[in-house]
């Protein structure tokens, strides 16, 4: 499994990517404007991995989730299961591929996608 992004929850849209932007060196990648006033803001900093920071009115502020890529959703899902994690969504087709959900130890939501190639 590889760290691909990690979810934020932010109050304020504008200061959160003034202080990731100006203070920690990330750049915008992209916005989007969703349903109900929900906004994403992905940030991006050295490497591969992604910061996404959602301004919503229904999720609490905080750490959300933490995205990783894997190659075999199928087997990783298995192995999780051997071990005795419970998963919260099965491998389940989105627009990019598969992803499947888990929660480790303290309720943060990690979900593990399989890319089409």
């Amino acid at each position: 499994m590889k760290v691909k992004y990690s979810t934020m929850i932010v109050d304020d849209m504008k200061e959160s990517v003034y202080f990731y932007t100006s203070k920690c060196g990330f750049e915008i990648d992209s916005e989007y404007d969703l349903p109900n006033g929900a906004f994403i803001t992905l940030l991006k900093g050295n490497g591969d991995t992604m910061l996404e920071l959602i301004k919503d009115n229904i999720h609490e502020t905080g750490l959300y989730s933490i995205g990783m890529d894997v190659e075999d959703i199928d087997k990783e899902v298995s192995d999780l299961k051997s071990k005795g994690v419970e998963m919260v969504l099965e491998p389940t087709r989105t627009s990019v591929g598969q992803m499947a959900l888990f929660k480790d130890p303290n309720g943060i939501n990690i979900v593990l996608v399989e890319h089409d190639n």
